[in-house]
């Protein structure tokens, strides 16, 4: 039988608040990031240029953030020091960044949206106002039960497409951009709960509510 002394030294060790070793990391940022054959990679000390058949764009780069070849097609990025809380975030933020990038320089993202709603209707139409503040020349044109209707431009950057009157596809080589752009129209009828009415992003879902009867 151990000593009373030996039984609270194990328990101690058992239940120590020190933090293990392999927990200073980043599960999304030691992934390895898979470089298609069509895209370019140019580093410089601030910034990742990634170049591939859609076009051209930069990821910026810590000065403590390394990549380095993993394999054929594969890259990795390492940090210096994953202890620090913030090296280990932004490991992850941007290897998700360059992951994007190389996606949006090769196939691009797109999202549909849905009008539901008694009378909702959309239509792509050319832009009055022509190509000028920032616009594309197109925008688009809803019905969504207001007494007017709205009219939302197209930046130059986001490509969108009507096939169904209820139904608008957007386009673009930047995931950021082009959820910025989802959210300026969702926002002018957000899905409303009792009825079930409005702008659907993609595969969005609402609980629906009981109406409450006196």
């Amino acid at each position: 039988m151990l000593p009373r002394s030996a039984v609270f030294q194990r328990a101690v060790r058992c239940f120590s608040s020190t933090r293990p070793t392999h927990g200073y990391t980043s599960h999304i940022g030691k992934t390895p990031i898979p470089v298609p054959p069509a895209v370019t990679l140019n580093t410089t000390p601030t910034e990742l240029e990634v170049t591939g058949p859609l076009g051209t764009t930069s990821v910026p780069l810590e000065p403590y953030m390394h990549l380095s070849l993993a394999g054929t097609g594969v890259v990795a990025l390492s940090v210096d020091d994953a202890t620090q809380k913030k090296q280990r975030s932004m490991w992850g933020l941007t290897r998700t960044l360059i992951n994007n990038a190389i996606v949006g320089m090769t196939e691009g993202f797109s999202v549909p949206l849905y009008l539901v709603g008694v009378g909702y209707r959309v239509a792509l139409e050319d832009d009055p106002r022509g190509a000028g503040d920032g616009g594309s020349g197109k925008r688009l044109n809803m019905k969504l039960g207001f007494s007017h209707s709205v009219f939302v431009p197209i930046p130059p950057h986001i490509k969108a497409e009507v096939p169904t009157a209820t139904k608008i596809i957007l386009s673009c080589t930047d995931k950021h951009q082009l959820g910025l752009f989802a959210a300026k129209v969702r926002k002018w009828r957000p899905p409303e709960p009792y009825k079930g009415k409005g702008i659907f992003v993609g595969n969005e879902q609402i609980r629906i509510k009981a109406v409450k009867k006196k």
